[in-house]
């Protein structure tokens, strides 16, 4: 489990909270990025297998899990935050992000080059969006914490608030019970929406092999996009896998496994 990490002259950096699985090995430990609402948990049975050959350290991006609670929540900040745990374990790592996780490991790619070995990106484009999330964070903030004894309490909750079932024990993996709440920071994710959705504009290309992996059924990767992936990461290769929308890894993780495992050996 990551910890708060002191800097050789007396100050605390902000150090990514994480959670690692099995242990080193002569190949690339692979970092897992989360996407928004998530945490280093929801990937523990992806994490756990695929540690059978490498180590695997699933982190919690900043506001969200156990990590920092910080005002600023944008991809060269998230980036940042990654190349830092990466130092810890040797200074370059394979690494998987989906969605803002894979916005923050493109940037990542893009702005410590040296930091990443192999990169796969799961369903998400290194383009702006138009299509907000703000709903949820709404969604979140109306339970009523008073009325929340276990996930199910505020699973029916999000369900009167429209909130669609698989989204509902997606959110509540981030309950708090103990201190009725959240652990996300739902006022700075509600507060940087726009740099959430948006992504960089950078004018460097990174050489490595990247594999964009996709949900057959989602639509944030779309052909329209291919140019700029390319003209950013020209080694890229695309992949699709069938019957899973945006949260592949948590509907088809038997078929991510597989997908990641083969790339990363190839």
């Amino acid at each position: 489990m990551g910890v708060v990490a002191e800097a050789p002259c007396g100050y605390h950096r902000s150090m990514l909270n994480w959670i690692t699985h099995g242990t080193p090995t002569d190949r690339p430990p692979l970092v897992i990025a989360h996407g928004l609402y998530g945490s280093g948990r929801n990937w523990g049975v992806i994490a756990k297998r695929l540690s059978d050959e490498r180590q695997v350290i699933a982190v919690d991006m900043r506001n969200h899990g156990s990590s920092p609670r910080k005002a600023v929540h944008d991809y060269p900040a998230l980036a940042g935050d990654l190349a830092e745990v990466i130092g810890e374990f040797g200074g370059t790592a394979d690494v998987i992000g989906h969605s803002m996780g894979g916005k923050s490991a493109m940037t990542l790619a893009l702005t410590h080059p040296a930091a990443v070995n192999k990169l796969i990106v799961a369903d998400i484009a290194p383009v702006a969006y138009t299509h907000t999330q703000i709903q949820f964070i709404e969604a979140m903030r109306a339970v009523d914490m008073d009325r929340v004894e276990r996930r199910s309490d505020a699973e029916a909750q999000l369900a009167e608030l429209g909130v669609e079932k698989a989204l509902q024990s997606f959110f509540t993996q981030s309950l708090d019970i103990p201190n009725k709440g959240w652990k996300l920071n739902l006022d700075a994710l509600a507060d940087q929406m726009p740099n959430i959705m948006g992504f960089p504009d950078v004018s460097t290309s990174w050489p490595g092999p990247t594999l964009f992996l996709s949900g057959a059924a989602s639509d944030y990767v779309l052909p329209e996009h291919r140019e700029r992936i390319k003209a950013l990461f020209p080694q890229a290769r695309f992949a699709k896998i069938p019957g899973a929308g945006h949260w592949l890894h948590a509907e088809k993780p038997r078929e991510f496994e597989a997908a990641a495992r083969l790339f990363l050996n190839a």
